[in-house]
């Protein structure tokens, strides 16, 4: 599989997630302390997107659903317009999307914290934009997180052969302890 950002070839292979400390869809903070010792697919989204989100939306659904009782792993979505995705439109949109609480956080905040996640963190766009009010983030890229919180791989969130790919690799690193 094709790394998303090229950069990443010249990243340590101890590459992590860096911290973070963003807003849930019930105005909890969320940090890297409520992923610790999971495995988690994270994924960047917005709720007034009609092109990939709702598809990639249906399939972190899916997601959740096949690992429903599992309590090794979690779901994270990002959303890339946080002013318009406040507190109360993303509660609005977990409870359309059937999100559960405890397995799956939609969260806003900070727009630049959430850009250089999206872009030095998670590795999940090539440009490095400009930071500017109409610098936007729209790929349709799920990424695997395991316990030691390095990247394990990169899925096509809108394709289901690539969702099958990602249920079969979340069991392998379960198989070999999560890391």
């Amino acid at each position: 599989m094709e790394m998303v950002d090229e950069s990443i070839r010249h990243v340590s292979k101890y590459h992590t997630i860096a911290d973070f400390s963003l807003t849930n869809q019930n105005g909890k903070t969320i940090t890297q302390d409520d992923y610790k010792d999971k495995i988690y697919v994270a994924d960047f989204f917005f709720t007034t997107c009609q092109t990939i989100c709702p598809i990639m939306t249906d399939h972190m659904y899916k997601i959740q659903s096949a690992t429903f009782k599992d309590d090794e792993v979690l779901l994270l979505s990002h959303s890339v317009t946080p002013v318009k995705d406040s507190v109360p439109v993303l509660k609005a949109y977990a409870k359309e999307k059937g999100v559960v609480d405890r397995k799956w956080n939609l969260v806003t905040g900070d727009k630049k914290q959430i850009y250089k996640l999206a872009r030095k963190s998670y590795l999940a766009v090539k440009e490095d934009g400009n930071g500017d009010i109409y610098d936007m983030i729209h790929t349709e890229n799920f990424l695997l997180i395991d316990k030691k919180r390095q990247i394990r791989g990169f899925y096509d969130g809108t394709k289901p052969e690539d969702i099958e790919q990602l249920l079969e690799d979340i069991e392998t690193l379960k198989y070999f302890g999560g890391s």
